[in-house]
């Protein structure tokens, strides 16, 4: 089958999903051509993009776009010459799905059940299409160690008001005032348009004399080193499509509890989720308190958490069936 693949954000998700369908099928990857021109640049460039993309989809049995934005928006416009399938993960929802004429895509990959509900009361007419597939991990990478428990409070993410990491700080502070033996790590570099937030988050540090309890990490590519020194990772975000960072750091045996932002059920236990502070906190405690048998016993739970629902070795399967069936 010729699948053409449209992506010109990140390939974070997909990567390990491309290399598996080109096992199968004849991928073709769609390439934005520009010309430097000292006039009509701009209209020129913006017909080579309509053109090629159209090229593309005429070639193709199934055109895949990884995410419902700014190429969907396009190919949605132009003539149907095939079967289009589109994964949808959060952020498209806010700024892009009114862009798009959704009738001529055949099928729509959602992340979670709370993004295929927000999806279809917007669109009730194209529920059928909608099918959830979560956001998964390569188990190999993230292994369960053997390690001792030393109060190591962790969150990896980007450094964006929406990750409320400012919060988890000060959360991070009631905690600390009548228990001194945690220490908060937060990985995550300064995100460019948000420099205003990272420089409150180090300031805060200062202010409230964390110097000696709060790490910070800037951005880290092995993760899977770093999850081994967390204890207890934290998910404090107010929306989410349905995270990773807590995925992989269950696989590594981390306990995990999140802010219960929508579809966090879908992620974790509901005992493991938390509205306030007060709420994080209470759990903290309670889950240090415990035997190291019966953390252990925990960690152990969230490792399976992480090898049943979010495997890519399966989510790759179920992607590639959905694609399959969309060919025209």
């Amino acid at each position: 089958m010729r699948i053409g693949v449209a992506n010109e954000e990140t390939w974070g998700f997909f990567n390990e999903v491309f290399k598996y369908l080109v096992q199968y099928h004849d991928l073709r990857l769609f390439k934005r051509r520009q010309i430097n021109s000292p006039i009509f640049s701009s209209r020129i460039n913006h017909y080579l993009y309509q053109h090629d993309l159209e090229s593309l989809m005429r070639w193709s049995d199934v055109m895949f776009f990884e995410w419902a934005s700014h190429l969907l928006v396009t190919a949605s416009q132009l003539p149907k010459t095939c079967g289009i399938v589109t994964r949808l993960h959060r952020y498209e929802l806010y700024q892009w799905v009114e862009q798009v004429s959704w009738d001529p895509v055949d099928k729509i990959i959602v992340v979670s059940e709370a993004k295929r509900d927000e999806f279809v009361k917007m669109y009730p007419d194209h529920a059928s299409k909608v099918i959830v597939i979560p956001v998964s991990i390569s188990l190999d990478r993230f292994q369960l160690q053997a390690k001792e428990f030393n109060g190591n409070i962790g969150i990896l993410c980007h450094l964006t008001p929406r990750k409320r990491v400012y919060d988890l700080l000060l959360t991070f502070y009631e905690l600390n005032k009548d228990n001194n033996g945690f220490h908060l790590h937060i990985a995550g570099g300064q995100h460019p348009n948000h420099g205003d937030y990272f420089y409150a988050l180090k300031n805060m540090v200062e202010r409230l004399g964390l110097q000696n309890k709060v790490t910070f990490y800037g951005n880290v590519t092995d993760t899977w080193n770093w999850y081994q020194k967390i204890d207890i990772f934290i998910s404090n975000s107010y929306s989410e499509g349905l995270q990773v960072a807590p995925m992989e750091a269950m696989a590594c045996g981390c306990y995990c509890f999140a802010h219960h932002w929508s579809g966090a059920d879908e992620l974790l236990p509901g005992e493991n989720l938390y509205y306030s502070g007060q709420e994080l906190n209470q759990k903290i405690i309670a889950y240090s308190a415990l035997p190291e048998a019966k953390r252990f016993e925990h960690r152990n739970r969230m490792r399976e958490i992480a090898r049943s629902h979010f495997d890519i070795e399966k989510t790759k399967i179920r992607i590639r069936e959905v694609i399959e069936s969309a060919a025209i």
